[in-house]
């Protein structure tokens, strides 16, 4: 059974003929008091609540009551309706424990998206054993076994079929991408385009051409109409990449379309319907981001109904064995060469470096090594003459062998590629497999100052 509760009878009613088509058993309330009433006594499969009643305008009564469901039934999900208005009130029925918010007036597709979700992912949390049904999963190119990747997937494999939105968070070079496109080919969407964009490379003043597109004309250089990336992904995915990003002023622009599911390209006025998924990923502590206002709650809420975080290669070292043989048998059939072998110590060796660029730099030093190698047997003396060789141009032990805890091992490696490229950012960035940002975050965090 759905509840809906609203002090207007005209919502209560085509709330309940849409549901009742669909075939939910629905039953209503219109004040806090009948609602609690039949919260007591039954437990509704899920609640549509409006956040203002006319006694209050200010919305604290739907607070109120949103807080006493909670406490009588804290597993129903509760999605709230508001006026675009007042989203600070939706924000604080989030905090609150509700699952999910719609502004008016809503579109009924995306509210019917909004109810099927929530259901889906109630019913979800029954089977979350992915070694089960691994035969049903498809986790191309995420290798590894370790308890804390399975328990990624197994979120993965459970979230997968619905169409919540994702947050997905990590280090850089954790394999967010790769989750991302997971959760499209697992999906319902999996024969519909999934779209990539790095937010981080989109200018303020690109924004709005490159994610809504434009008419021809719209603008000096429009000389054709060109579509955006909402349009292109469309009945799909859109993969948001570094969200943590995005301006200010765009992220309002951003909520509305993730909101609303339309969009209007520059130049044209109609706004046009769009039907789609929408998967984000950071290395950037958004929490924090929140409280420092350089990124808004609203938006925070709307992109991580879902958050799945990604563990750093450290926190799950025995996989490393599995990817240097994944990636070492990639680079040879890439480049025509014959099966290379890892010696023991070197699986040894490689196990314990520190990888602050994670997957993606333990994969350039394997492409690396393999490269620069012609040989059909690799050992640890190969993989360290490409991993610290500037450690040695400077005369310096071995950082591997000092029994340093992993930050200070993590620290003296990116003192040594400092070194090595005179402090070149870019370069330094590259050859640890990090992005500019995640290798400044690190120099600030080690109090490792820059020769400007």
């Amino acid at each position: 059974m759905i509840l809906i509760i609203d002090d207007d009878s005209a919502i209560r009613s085509s709330l309940s003929f849409m549901l009742k088509r669909a075939g939910y058993e629905v039953n209503s309330a219109a004040s806090p008091d009948e609602a609690m009433e039949i919260v007591r006594s039954v437990e509704p499969q899920l609640i549509l609540m409006d956040m203002n009643f006319s006694l209050s305008t200010s919305g604290e009564e739907g607070l109120t009551l949103l807080k006493q469901v909670k406490l009588f039934r804290a597993d129903v999900p509760v999605i709230l309706i508001t006026a675009w208005g007042s989203i600070d009130l939706a924000v604080k029925g989030m905090q609150a424990g509700a699952f999910d918010f719609i502004t008016k007036p809503w579109n009924n597709v995306v509210l019917m998206q909004r109810i099927e979700t929530a259901l889906e992912l109630r019913l979800g949390k029954e089977d979350d054993n992915i070694e089960k049904t691994s035969d049903l999963f498809d986790r191309s190119n995420i290798i590894g076994k370790s308890e804390a990747l399975m328990n990624v997937l197994s979120t993965v494999k459970r979230i997968a079929k619905t169409n919540a939105s994702v947050l997905i968070t990590g280090e850089s070079g954790t394999g967010k991408e790769l989750i991302a496109e997971a959760i499209h080919r697992n999906s319902k969407r999996s024969n519909m385009p999934f779209v990539k964009v790095n937010l981080g490379g989109i200018s303020q003043s690109l924004f709005e051409s490159e994610m809504f597109g434009h008419k021809k004309g719209a603008f000096t250089d429009a000389k054709a109409d060109r579509k955006g990336r909402f349009e292109m992904a469309d009945q799909g995915t859109i993969f948001l990449d570094e969200i943590g990003e995005l301006d200010l002023s765009c992220q309002v622009k951003m909520l509305r379309v993730l909101q609303e599911q339309t969009f209007e390209p520059l130049g044209e006025s109609k706004p046009r319907k769009i039907d789609i998924r929408v998967v984000s990923a950071t290395n950037a502590n958004l929490t924090e981001m929140v409280s420092d206002h350089t990124f808004r709650e609203d938006l925070f809420y709307r992109i991580n109904l879902i958050t799945i975080h990604l563990p750093a290669l450290r926190e799950r070292r025995e996989d490393i064995p599995l990817l240097v043989d994944f990636f070492a048998k990639k680079q040879c059939k890439a480049n025509g060469f014959g099966e290379v072998q890892i010696s023991a110590d070197a699986m040894t060796y490689l196990s314990h470096l520190p990888f602050p660029g994670n997957i993606r730099e333990l994969k350039n030093l394997v492409d690396r090594t393999i490269l620069v190698n012609d040989k059909t047997n690799l050992c640890a003396e190969d993989f360290k003459m490409q991993y610290n060789g500037s450690c040695t141009n400077h005369n310096k032990t071995d950082i591997s062998s000092q029994g340093l805890t992993l930050e200070e091992i993590e620290k003296a490696t990116i003192i040594s590629y400092m070194e090595k490229y005179h402090g070149n950012i870019s370069q330094v960035a590259i050859a640890l497999g990090l992005s500019r940002a995640a290798l400044y975050r690190r120099l600030e965090k080690y109090n490792i100052l820059l020769n400007e």
